[in-house]
C-alpha cells in the first residue's frame, strides 16, 4: 500500500468517525480542525490501528499534527 493510499484510508476512518472532517486535506491539522482532545486522538488511533492491523505507540501522537502525519506513523508500520 502506498502512502497516498493510507493518508487516503486515514482520512476516510476520521470523516466516518467527526463529520466534520469532510472537506478536510491531509495537511490540515487533526487537533485543531476537528476540534479533538488527546483522548478523542487516541481513540481515533486505536481505530486505525485495527484497520491496518498495526500498533503504534500512544507516545507518538505527540509529534503528529496532520492527518499526513498520523498517515506517515501507520505507514512506517505496514
Amino acid at each position: 500500500m502506498t502512502p497516498a493510499e493510507v493518508t487516503q484510508r486515514v482520512l476516510a476512518l476520521a470523516q466516518r468517525r467527526f463529520p466534520q472532517a469532510q472537506a478536510l486535506s491531509a495537511e490540515a491539522d487533526l487537533f485543531t480542525s476537528l476540534g479533538i482532545d488527546s483522548v478523542q486522538a487516541l481513540e481515533l488511533l486505536t481505530e486505525l490501528e485495527r484497520e491496518f492491523g498495526v500498533e503504534v505507540p500512544d507516545y507518538e501522537l505527540l509529534d503528529v499534527r496532520s492527518f499526513a502525519d498520523l498517515a506517515q506513523r501507520v505507514s512506517a508500520r505496514l
